[in-house]
């Protein structure tokens, strides 16, 4: 299990080197409001302490601080560091970096805790999710973003089998696998506006807002870690309250996943 882990923390570290474009949608509180739903309203979030558990490029702490957020710990484990200091560099007084797992956070007390998308590339998340409660001021919120099974079921019966080649694929040869991928995608996403598609909320109000660059990244994204669990509604509850939260809310974002909320 730690192989599999330290593997998929070297797949997005060299993922993230590649692909470092933040730009428009993509980087936007727009999009980060799409991830919360209802669960929080951007306005929360002035002045707060925050952690970013797993920040990649930067995208998710560009995001807080464009929402008004006062601070954020951002805490990465792989050599993407240097692109999420380069990315965050004109806030750099406003950011802390650690370059450690979301289990070591270090000593701080926070308003919020985040972790976008990276759960589920976590064998065991529980540590993660117990160190986050750790971390929050009393009354303090963590807040995830998971893969989910339940509304997925067409997209997990063709990607997981892919799985199984193109997580051991060369990454160069899974760059241009994901642009000839990205060939269908656009024409499912042109089928959409006018055919109630699987997921054709999403493909409209998310996805066609992507540049083709961003596109291609997110198919990449979907078929290269080592390491990838699609929850089931049941499952992200219990992993919250394993880290001890109380006063769990749930948004099953575009009916494909799961979108959590727990307070301390």
């Amino acid at each position: 299990m730690q192989n599999t882990r330290n593997k998929t923390i070297q797949d997005f570290g060299k993922q993230w080197k590649r692909y470092t474009d933040n730009e428009h949608y993509y980087g936007s509180v727009a999009l980060l409001q799409d991830f919360c739903g209802d669960l929080l309203n951007m306005e929360d979030l002035r002045n707060c302490q925050v952690v970013d558990i797993g920040s990649g490029t930067g995208r998710i702490v560009n995001m807080l601080l464009d929402a008004g957020v006062h601070h954020v710990v951002a805490v990465e484990p792989s050599e993407a560091m240097e692109v999420l200091k380069q990315n965050t560099q004109d806030r750099k007084n406003m950011v802390q970096y650690v370059k450690d797992t979301g289990e070591n956070i270090p000593d701080v007390q926070v308003d919020y805790v985040f972790s976008i998308g990276v759960l589920h590339h976590i064998p065991n998340p529980v540590p993660v999710v117990k160190r986050a409660y750790e971390v929050l001021k009393p009354g303090g919120k963590f807040l995830f973003w998971v893969y989910g099974k339940e509304g997925n079921e067409l997209y997990l019966s063709i990607a997981i089998p892919l799985r199984k080649i193109t997580s051991v694929m060369p990454d160069i040869i899974l760059h241009f696998f994901a642009h000839f991928l990205n060939i269908f995608l656009t024409g499912y996403i042109f089928l959409s506006l006018f055919i109630p598609l699987p997921l054709h909320k999403y493909m409209q109000e998310v996805i066609s807002k992507l540049t083709w660059q961003q596109r291609t990244m997110n198919i990449f994204d979907q078929l290269n870690p080592a390491y990838a669990k699609y929850y089931r509604q049941d499952e992200v509850f219990e992993l919250m309250k394993q880290g001890g939260f109380k006063n769990i809310n749930i948004y099953h974002r575009h009916n494909y996943s799961w979108t959590l909320i727990g307070e301390k």
